[in-house]
């Protein structure tokens, strides 16, 4: 058995499909299915039942995926102390982060990085919340900030944020109030993100809280785009004061808070919680809370 090897049967297992681990790891799919194959055929135990909807472990599958993923933590954790005896941790790390983060905390967070931990490797992904967080339980992704993720037994959340919602409307539009009631919000034609979309399904609970529904002009997953339309007249949106801030260009909008009661959307930094934190990994979150809390404003209340 090589390292290789395990790390292809915990992906297997964890997904459940050789398919899905395939794309993961960027391996062949028969290819993977052979390494594995040999796998079972060295410790002659059958370690996976196949199916047609994928692949469950057997009770001797189950204790190897526990081991496995001990073991690779172990490794990885080796790999840290050579480096560090070199003078520095290296590995790899993979943070994703929604589009309207990206462009205001990529560059900082790459920068402290690279002058924290010049010898390892960050990757940034862009996705929306419900994509990182798959992308988070499947192993694509070692850290990601989310906006009002569900909880779930995979995933472990770290608040770091609330960021108060604001109506965005044309800066001309002199019908809109300084402030606007939650109840009232149906009142102004939306441009929204599509479902599942963290800030779609905020507003779509929050109103729900009065027994009222959104009025849906238009659907748009992408923000910049919908602060385009809105430059148009085409609706209004609701964002944070960063996201306008750093999306709109030369654009300037009318942003108006929405109270009683006010809404806020909750950033959260997550984890998988099946997965151990390498010392790499817990330097990224340091200095992801540090330019979050740089660049960004008021703390996430504790849950």
């Amino acid at each position: 058995m090589d390292l290789k090897q395990l790390e292809y049967f915990v992906r297997v297992a964890e997904l459940g499909s050789f398919t899905r681990a395939s794309i993961v790891l960027d391996i062949a799919q028969p290819a993977l299915s052979r390494q594995v194959r040999l796998l079972e055929l060295e410790f002659e135990q059958t370690l996976l039942l196949r199916n047609g909807r994928g692949v469950t472990t057997t009770d001797t599958g189950k204790l190897l995926l526990e081991y496995g993923r001990g073991i690779l933590y172990q490794a990885e954790r080796l790999r840290e102390e050579l480096g560090r005896a070199r003078g520095a941790l290296v590995g790899h790390v993979a943070l994703g982060m929604p589009p309207g983060l990206l462009k205001i905390l990529s560059v900082p967070i790459l920068r402290e990085f690279k002058v924290r931990l010049p010898a390892a490797k960050l990757a940034i992904r862009e996705g929306l919340t419900t994509s990182l967080q798959e992308a988070l339980i499947s192993g694509r992704l070692d850290l990601a900030l989310l906006y009002n993720a569900s909880s779930s037994p995979d995933v472990d959340l770290q608040p770091l944020l609330d960021e108060e919602m604001f109506l965005v409307s044309r800066q001309d539009d002199d019908k809109i109030p300084a402030r606007v009631l939650m109840r009232d919000l149906p009142n102004y034609p939306l441009i929204v993100p599509s479902r599942p979309n963290a800030i779609r399904m905020l507003i779509e609970g929050g109103l729900a809280n009065f027994g009222l529904r959104p009025s849906i002009a238009l659907e748009i997953d992408g923000v910049t785009t919908i602060l385009d339309l809105v430059a148009e007249g085409f609706g209004h949106a609701v964002l944070s004061r960063n996201a306008v801030a750093n999306l709109a260009g030369k654009q300037v909008f009318r942003l108006s808070p929405i109270v009683d009661p006010v809404l806020y959307g909750k950033l959260s930094l997550a984890l998988n919680s099946h997965r151990q934190v390498t010392a790499t990994q817990r330097a990224l979150i340091e200095i992801v809370q540090k330019v979050v809390a740089d660049r960004l404003a008021r703390p996430a209340a504790s849950a």
